[in-house]
């Protein structure tokens, strides 16, 4: 199999190749917080790249989950903490979701040939389905407004070592074996290493520190969200 990793949504058109796999990670927050909702119990997930029309699902009835700059958006539901969302709100519910670089980064691979979501709470998970499905994947960063952040392009040194647990695995550019190489060398500190990453920062002045534990401890969550092509849902 092959792996490669793309550091921002701006360079995926650069990554890209036919029959791709894609997870799309961003590790602070909403990778986490879409494993979250459907394993509390929400039937779907609506990814919606702007505010404006997750307003307009609003003036449907719908539940929204809406972020921008790390904040709660005023019109919505809930925000882009995985805490947010309980079984007593959520469940079997339709959820349309929107931040400020996840949704958007869904958005840009949406005509992949598969569509994860992944993060560290569900890492082992997504490695496993890579395995049995994919021949060439491809992780794409979220980023922070298309520049590069390091707590996503670490999940993809993690993902890489995990993978080459189990199989033969090529990497398939620089990127990746860059990533898969300063992964290595900070995994036993990774905490105390993404405290000097501009979105931890971030998290820290918008008193959103209680998702951080969360967000970068691997396999608490084994479900593997997916994007559906055909109704734009991921399940």
């Amino acid at each position: 199999m092959k792996l490669d990793l793309c550091p921002s949504p701006a360079l995926y058109q650069h990554y890209k190749s036919d029959n791709d796999t894609v997870v799309v990670v961003d590790v602070f927050r909403a990778s986490a917080t879409m494993c979250m909702m459907l394993n509390k119990g929400a039937s779907a997930i609506i990814p919606v790249s702007n505010s404006e029309l997750a307003k307009q699902y609003k003036s449907k009835g719908y539940l929204v989950g809406a972020e921008r700059n790390t904040k709660k958006c005023e019109f919505a539901d809930f925000g882009n903490s995985p805490f947010d969302y309980t079984p007593e709100k959520v469940k079997g519910k339709e959820i349309v979701f929107t931040t400020t670089n996840g949704t958007r980064a869904i958005d840009v691979a949406s005509n992949c040939k598969e569509l994860l979501i992944g993060t560290f709470p569900n890492i082992d998970a997504v490695a496993d389905r890579c395995l049995s499905r994919a021949e060439r994947v491809v992780i794409l960063c979220a980023g922070w407004n298309n520049r590069i952040s390091i707590e996503d392009t670490l999940f993809g040194g993690a993902l890489a070592e995990k993978l080459l647990e189990k199989a033969d695995i090529k990497f398939d550019s620089d990127s990746i074996r860059m990533t898969y190489e300063l992964w290595l060398r900070v995994k036993n500190n990774l905490h105390e290493y993404l405290k000097l990453s501009d979105h931890y920062q971030r998290l820290i002045n918008n008193s959103a520190v209680g998702d951080i534990d969360f967000c970068i401890t691997p396999n608490s969550i084994s479900i593997v969200p997916v994007y559906n092509k055909m109704d734009k849902k991921i399940y």
